[in-house]
């Protein structure tokens, strides 16, 4: 008796009760049962997954398991197509199962690759295969974007927002958590990691329901353009329909951007805001970092027992203004001690007072003018727009070629349009970038001099000379400057140096 197992791939989202898996079940029951010499072992289905590929077909993969095993000598499948959209996967496998001495019969096809003739035919067939799924890929790529274009959202829900039949709706509890997020952040100059331990400290809840949070939660939202109401999609595109592995599109393919497309959560001028608080935070290399770099400490200021950063917290004198102090930012940190923002500026004020005016300074001031120059890019923004342009000129050639209609090409030659100002605007802003830069390095020498007469006007080479300053426990405080090999020590005496 020959055990003979069957293979069929189902899609759970079609109401063809043909492709159902209890009608190709009892289909092959019978045709089996007709044959006298026949036993069926087992019948293999996957649903729902793709035929271009095998490595989410757990199905199949179980049945070649159990053909190695030897619990089977015949598979059978209807077609081609069921068995796999892709040539090669289809000729390998089939090959494979021949060396265990298993045929595969395609019933509808007419295909036993145990005859003479039978790899041939299914060369042909499932290359025909193979193209339909390229062409069916082609026409749902086609389509998503299309609608896309007309405003339906596509991916799941996320913090303050439902995705429901292609709308992205406002969750009430989830955007006041957002909004916390963005205030903190833009108007209170809070650090991502301090606004994750606030966060969590207070019980607030993320998307997932979990309530830890990380400084990579807060930059993810407040990165998002959909809280302001923006909606831009395609920022990941699939190369290869017979892998389906996803990218990161870096201009691959053009981005679909609807501006006030939906409800917002934060009004544009916060979320100006703190877009310019990104950049200018990045600029000075805190982007990421745990303490906000609106300060010249931020991030500088290290706990002398557990190496945390330092975080600074806003008190109110008796008379009504304001000063900072800054503590440990670890909540595992037995550090009780913090220290006045003005107290470690005058620490500060007192190390710069003791540099000579030469080459050693000089070389401070000139990693500031560094920082700045890595942030110009004019030339790779150059490129970029050749390239758009180049891909406005592929649209018209479409056009007139009569492969896309007027209306496609209003659409491509739209979003490029828009590409091309948002990227000359961005070129132009880093050229001026760069001639302020020219500007700034003709007046080193006059900064240095500042410097050394304890003028604290510029926050920017401040933060860019201090390498570190540690607080210990006893009051000791250690100082170290860029590029210089000194270290200066301090002990804290009634609240100052």
């Amino acid at each position: 008796m020959i055990q003979v197992a069957a293979y069929c791939r189902v899609s759970t989202n079609r109401e063809d009760q043909a492709n159902s898996f209890e009608s190709q079940r009892r289909y092959f029951e019978e045709y089996i049962l007709q044959q006298p010499e026949w036993a069926l072992f087992k019948i293999y289905a996957d649903e729902g997954v793709t035929g271009t590929s095998t490595k989410k077909r757990e199905a199949f993969l179980r049945m070649l398991d159990d053909a190695h095993q030897g619990c089977f000598q015949l598979l059978l499948t209807k077609e081609v197509s069921r068995f796999s959209r892709n040539i090669l996967d289809a000729i390998s496998y089939t090959r494979e199962l021949k060396a265990l001495g298993v045929g595969v019969i395609f019933l509808n096809d007419g295909i036993h690759t145990l005859d003479p003739d039978g790899e041939l035919r299914l060369s042909i067939l499932g290359s025909l295969a193979q193209e339909e799924s390229r062409r069916t890929s082609s026409r749902v790529k086609w389509g998503q974007t299309r609608r896309m274009e007309r405003g339906v959202v596509f991916g799941r829900s996320l913090l303050g927002y439902d995705v429901r039949d292609g709308k992205l709706l406002v969750n009430p509890g989830g955007a006041e958590v957002v909004r916390l997020i963005f205030q903190k952040y833009g108007l209170e100059k809070k650090g991502t990691s301090v606004i994750a331990r606030e966060l969590q400290e207070a019980g607030c809840r993320t998307r997932d329901g979990d309530t830890r949070w990380s400084h990579s939660h807060i930059i993810k939202i407040l990165r998002n353009e959909k809280y302001v109401g923006d909606l831009i999609q395609k920022k990941t595109f699939t190369p290869d329909y017979l892998t389906h592995e996803k990218h990161r599109n870096h201009g691959e393919e053009p981005l679909i951007v609807l501006r006030d497309h939906h409800e917002p959560i934060v009004d544009r001028a916060l979320w100006d805001l703190v877009q310019e608080e990104l950049r200018r935070r990045r600029r000075r290399g805190a982007a990421d970092s745990g303490g906000s770099s609106r300060y010249i400490l931020s991030g500088k200021l290290r706990c002398g027992t557990c190496g945390a950063a330092f975080s600074a917290r806003k008190r109110t004198r008796k008379d009504g203004s304001f000063y900072r102090r800054w503590s440990c930012g670890s909540a595992g940190c037995d550090m009780r001690r913090s220290l006045r923002e003005e107290t470690a500026l005058e620490i500060l004020r007192h190390t710069l007072s003791t540099l000579e005016l030469g080459e050693a300074v000089r070389n401070v001031t000139a990693l500031a003018l560094e920082a700045l120059e890595a942030e110009d890019r004019p030339a790779a923004l150059e490129a970029e727009l050749l390239r758009l342009r180049r891909k406005k000129a592929d649209a018209l050639d479409a056009f007139l070629s009569g492969d896309i209609n007027r209306e496609d090409l209003a659409l491509v030659k739209g979003r490029y349009d828009a590409a091309l100002e948002d990227l000359s605007q961005k070129r132009d802003a880093l050229l001026s970038r760069r001639r302020e830069t020219a500007e700034l390095a003709g007046e080193a020498e006059r900064r240095t001099a500042a410097i050394a007469r304890g003028d604290l006007e510029s926050g920017v080479f401040l933060r860019t000379i201090l390498d570190r300053m540690v607080f210990y426990r006893e009051g000791r405080v250690e100082v170290t400057l860029c590029r210089l090999p000194h270290r200066w020590t301090f002990a804290l005496e009634d609240g100052g140096p």
